[in-house]
């Protein structure tokens, strides 16, 4: 997959995560992460119930080529997990905005985020 614009009606940090407005909020890695990553082959997220830190480690995303660690952009507890994208990484290169998503966070407390202007403006396609 060739990385994409990011859609405009999400936030994004520099470590290639992103979130929607929802409540609970929606995370994900972008089409930037997924395409450098490679062919993504094991997802390791938190459990439901968990507390997470913006900022914080809370998981890994391995491919073929490498392992990446992921980053809470949100602090609140993990409501959800995208099972389906941990029984098949694939979705995540194939569709990050949508069926790819990873969890979803009650939220408490946001971290650093960027519009998708300024997130394009760091990583031009």
């Amino acid at each position: 997959m060739t990385a994409v614009e990011p859609p405009v009606h999400l936030q994004y940090t520099v470590e290639h995560e992103w979130l929607d407005s929802g409540s609970p909020a929606t995370v994900g890695i972008t089409s930037v992460a997924a395409d450098a990553l490679g062919d993504i082959v094991y997802l390791e997220l938190p459990t439901v119930g968990d507390e997470v830190t913006a900022g914080a480690v809370i998981g890994e995303v391995e491919s073929t080529k490498s392992v990446s660690e992921l980053f809470s952009p949100v602090s609140g507890t993990v409501v959800e997990v995208n099972q389906a994208a941990v029984d098949d990484p694939s979705v995540v290169n194939s569709d990050p905005y949508g069926a790819g998503w990873l969890l979803r966070v009650d939220v408490t407390e946001t971290g650093t985020l960027l519009s998708a202007e300024e997130y394009a403006g760091l990583n031009p396609a």
